[in-house]
C-alpha cells in the first residue's frame, strides 16, 4: 500500500484545522495503534507550529507552506517545506534542556518531536527552500 498527498497553505496558524483534516486521510485504514496516530499528528502539528512561528516569524502570511505525507506499509512521512532562515536541527535540539529540567514555556516542541519520530531533520533544498523531514514506524 502507498498513498501520497498533498496540500499548500498560507503561513498561519488558522489553517491548523485545515491541515489536520487533510492528514486525516492517511489513517484510512485505521493505523491499529491509536497512540502511533496521535503521536503522527503530533509530529505533523509541531513541524507546522514551528514553520509557522519561527521559520517563516518574518514573512508575509501569503508565503505558503508547503505538506506531504506519505504512507507506505508500516511507516508516514511528513514533508513540510518551508523558505525562511537557515535552520541547524542538530546544534538546537542538543541545546533544549531535557523535558524534566525544561519549565519554560516555549521550546520543548523540538525535544517531543525528536522523542517520537524515528528519523526527523531540517535540510535545505535544491530551490533555496527547507524540508522538515519527520518519518514514523507504525
Amino acid at each position: 500500500m502507498k498513498k501520497k498527498i498533498y496540500l499548500k497553505v498560507n503561513t498561519d496558524l488558522t489553517a491548523s484545522p485545515q491541515v489536520l483534516f487533510w492528514f486525516e486521510q492517511m489513517n484510512h485504514p485505521p493505523i491499529p495503534n491509536k497512540e502511533i496516530w496521535w503521536q503522527c499528528q503530533t509530529l505533523l502539528m509541531e513541524g507546522f507550529t514551528n514553520i509557522v512561528e519561527h521559520a517563516h516569524k518574518n514573512l508575509p502570511i501569503e508565503t505558503p507552506i508547503e505538506l506531504e505525507a506519505v504512507r507506505v506499509n508500516k511507516y508516514i512521512e511528513i514533508r513540510i517545506w518551508s523558505q525562511g532562515e537557515a535552520f541547524d536541527l542538530e546544534q538546537k535540539l542538543r541545546q533544549i534542556a531535557e523535558f524534566d529540567d525544561n519549565y519554560q514555556d516555549r521550546g520543548r516542541g523540538l525535544k517531543i518531536m525528536s522523542t517520537i519520530a524515528d528519523k526527523l531533520s531540517y535540510e535545505p533544498t535544491a530551490d533555496n527552500r527547507y524540508c522538515l523531514f519527520i518519518s514514523k514506524y507504525y
